[in-house]
């Protein structure tokens, strides 16, 4: 019991990496997808 705080802090910190990844992918897929013309979105 003695390694839990490492092994919880462990998953906090990789938990927030992954979803701190996710976030700027998505943010930066979203101001990338305003440069193509309407008729280029194929997944619209």
């Amino acid at each position: 019991m003695k390694d839990a705080g490492f092994i919880l802090g462990s998953y906090f910190v990789t938990l927030g990496a992954i979803l701190v990844f996710a976030f700027v992918t998505l943010r930066r897929a979203k101001e990338s997808s305003q440069s193509v013309d309407e008729k280029d979105k194929t997944w619209l």
